[in-house]
């Protein structure tokens, strides 16, 4: 089945045609998807979309018109699909729902240490000849209390990990998992109690309505003076105009984000050579307790190998009018 590939970075297309072992014909393209791009898709029958990628209503349109009859995603996250569109056009959708867990939770735990260590200040310092350890100070993990928002796979890896360096963890979620409650301590609560009490909080839920800008000025508000927070779920979980507040303030200490919420068009781009335009990450940026990655928390090669893999297995059974399990639907 002859299938366009957008968003095609370096990093994944060797996964890509290692898993697809010459079974499907695949299409490559450096380009985002979006109303303009949607064109080059024409003489395909599938589409495989990258977490920026935009699948909105008119782009669906657009993808319909050129036969489009399934969409792939290289992705856990469905957010940048506009399902309703999808269904009304009968365009089936699947995903990649779990690739790796540990990258991610791996990743948040990066973000902690980094922020903690002052590892990137501490860097930048030693390569100039400066060995001073003034303002390097950071505090010990063990015994602080973290909140993980969200004890999917991916928090239920970092409340093990975190347990490890001792720390006490309080949990939100709509289920309850027994297991970390028995084996790991953890205590369930509400936003508003992690948000109170926690001295660092990680945020690991999926974006929908009830969660769009969860944290925001009044959440911000509850934490504790010099709270780390960390994101590295959803660009949109966070509020950065009021995070940005938070710091100018002093309540937040430290801010960790491998996503964002204007991240469309910017990030896996080298924007190296023109202005930056966006304003607010530009001041993001200005902070020297402030780390970003740019989406970048997924990048292992067990996590390349394990999308590729599935994505290849979701276009078998499209073509073959099975079902994956994977399929993505409005219920």
């Amino acid at each position: 089945m002859r299938t366009t590939i957008f968003s095609t970075h370096k990093f994944d297309k060797p996964s890509l045609i290692k898993a697809n072992n010459g079974k499907h014909e695949l299409y490559f393209l450096e380009y985002r998807l979006t109303k303009e791009t949607a064109r080059l898709a024409r003489g395909s029958k599938a589409i495989a979309l990258f977490s920026n990628d935009d699948a909105s209503a008119d782009v669906l349109d657009e993808l319909y018109q050129q036969g489009i009859e399934y969409i792939a995603l290289r992705s856990a996250g469905f957010n940048h699909v506009d399902l309703k569109k999808a269904d009304k056009l009968g365009l089936k959708v699947a995903r990649v729902p779990a690739y790796s867990p540990y990258a991610i939770a791996e990743h948040t735990l990066a973000l902690i240490l980094a922020l903690n260590r002052k590892i990137i200040r501490a860097h930048n310092r030693v390569r100039e000849q400066n060995f001073s350890l003034n303002g390097l100070t950071g505090f010990d993990l063990n015994g602080k209390t973290v909140g993980v928002i969200g004890t999917g796979k991916i928090g239920a890896v970092l409340v093990k990990i975190l347990h490890g360096f001792g720390c006490k963890i309080l949990a939100q979620d709509v289920i309850e998992d027994e297991n970390l409650i028995n084996s790991y301590n953890v205590i369930y609560t509400n936003c508003t109690t992690i948000c109170k009490q926690a001295d660092i909080i990680s945020l690991h839920v999926p974006l929908t309505s009830s969660t769009q800008h969860l944290i925001d000025t009044e959440h911000i508000d509850l934490m504790k003076k010099g709270v780390m927070l960390i994101n590295t779920s959803r660009g949109g979980l966070v509020d950065t105009k009021a995070v940005i507040e938070g710091l100018k303030s002093g309540k937040i200490g430290y801010f960790g984000m491998d996503v964002y919420e204007e991240e469309e068009g910017l990030f896996f781009e080298d924007h190296s050579d023109t202005i930056l335009q966006d304003d607010v990450i530009a001041r993001l940026m200005t902070f020297n307790n402030v780390l970003i990655t740019s989406h970048q928390a997924f990048l292992t090669e067990t996590a390349l190998k394990n999308i590729a893999d599935t994505t290849i297995y979701n276009l078998n059974c499209f073509e073959e009018k099975v079902t994956s399990g994977n399929e993505v639907t409005l219920n």
